[in-house]
């Protein structure tokens, strides 16, 4: 007889055998831990095979036998997307599923609206979002949990790929009665005497030191968060600057204090901008969806995060 097995359980199957736990897996597919529990016992039962070693304490490990039915689910759902991808192409439809990530601190302004107009043109694809900050987007692109990121172009290992989007010059945040509010520009070294509010997050705070340091400067750190709005809130209040390279509109912290955007800039060393754009995994462009969405980005991104609004002093 035939063997009996679909394949939402053989994703399910694969969840838990990447993730080594039934409730991090159940997350991942954003299922109930019972439904995976289930799922993985009628597989067991329909294969008569051992895919997992249940241990309490460590989770679930994969039996030599779940190892190569891992690697041979992967094989099959990755066939499965490639039929969806022909059906699509053939009836001229897009459809099927699609994980974005973006990184954190962007992902507020940046993804709802992106979401929006790309699912009211493709109305069949089945959208799924996360955010993370840049470490997290690299593993979760790595192990299949994203099809694709919206990042900046920060430490790309050479593995994932990157296509720009837009340059984002940064600006330093200042609070609106800061004796520099009023100014047209800012240089990296008429800050260094002065309190910073370091948005310290992994590779973010790299790049935001390295203003300084690649000018022979150190910044003075008063403090360091990796909240985004608590650092908004603490620049507003008076506890120091910060620096961005994108800019929410209208200028108001979390708790409605106003702020100044005042561009970074250097006549003797130019400040080069960062870029903001989309990382794949190797092979991820081949689905016609994801395609879709990249060329979806490269004329909406500009628009909505872009550089063109205009950045100085408060007025």
């Amino acid at each position: 007889m035939p063997l009996r097995f679909t394949l939402r359980q053989l994703e399910y199957l694969v969840a838990v055998g990447e993730c080594g736990s039934i409730v991090l897996a159940a997350e991942r597919v954003n299922v109930s831990s019972p439904s995976i529990s289930t799922a993985i016992a009628q597989l067991e039962q329909e294969l008569g095979l051992q895919l997992f070693v249940r241990r309490h304490a460590q989770g679930l490990s994969l039996t030599d036998a779940g190892r190569r039915m891992v690697a041979e689910a992967q094989s099959v759902l990755a066939a499965a997307g490639r039929m969806t991808d022909l059906a699509s192409e053939i009836t001229g439809s897009l459809r099927g599923p699609l994980t974005v990530g973006c990184l954190q601190t962007v992902a507020q302004m940046l993804l709802p609206r992106l979401r929006r107009s790309f699912s009211d043109r493709y109305p069949e694809v089945v959208f799924a979002q996360a955010e993370g900050h840049q470490a997290d987007l690299f593993a979760a692109l790595r192990s299949g949990k994203m099809d694709l990121a919206l990042t900046y172009e920060l430490e790309v290992p050479p593995d994932l790929r990157f296509t720009p989007f837009v340059a984002l010059p940064p600006h330093v945040l200042l609070a609106a009665d800061h004796p520099l509010a009023a100014r047209s520009r800012i240089t990296p070294a008429e800050l260094t005497g002065l309190p910073m509010v370091l948005l310290d997050l992994p590779f973010s705070g790299d790049y935001f030191l390295s203003l300084f340091s690649r000018r022979g400067l150190k910044p003075r750190i008063a403090e360091r968060t990796r909240d985004m709005g608590l650092m908004r809130a603490m620049v507003a209040n008076g506890f120091g600057y910060s620096i961005a390279n994108i800019r929410l509109v209208p200028d108001l912290a979390p708790d409605g204090a106003p702020l100044c955007a005042v561009p970074l800039e250097d006549a003797e060393d130019p400040v080069e901008p960062l870029h903001f754009g989309i990382l794949l995994p190797e092979g991820a462009a081949e689905a016609r969806r994801v395609r879709a969405f990249v060329d979806h980005c490269r004329s909406d991104v500009p628009l909505i995060i872009g550089p063109g609004r205009p950045v100085g002093a408060c007025g």
